[in-house]
């Protein structure tokens, strides 16, 4: 008996990279103001006030697996424009298909 669903087709890592790559050029010819969080290494954060933001946001973390669930999109790059404004912060994060 077909249900009609199946899991999606895998994607590799390298390829939502270039796949949001893509986007951000794409964007920044359109004239957009994108700032791409580009994380190198493993840690997210490396400063003491990115570390202390990070270490906070884990206190209010309401699901067990929201936060790293948004950890695994800026390591993976989907995060591609994060804006930091006096009370309010902004982030554009694309669904990178298959």
């Amino acid at each position: 008996m077909a249900w009609g669903w199946s899991y999606p087709q895998y994607v590799s890592v390298a390829d939502k990279k270039k796949q949001a790559e893509k986007l951000v050029e794409k964007l920044r010819k359109k004239g957009k103001n994108i700032s791409p969080v580009v994380i190198e290494g493993k840690k997210i954060a490396s400063s003491f006030w990115g570390k202390s933001w990070c270490d906070n946001l884990a206190k209010y973390s309401d699901f067990q697996s929201r936060l790293p669930r948004g950890m695994s999109y800026a390591k993976n790059g989907a995060v591609i424009d994060l804006q930091i404004d006096s009370g309010e912060v902004n982030a554009q994060v694309i669904a990178i298909n298959e």
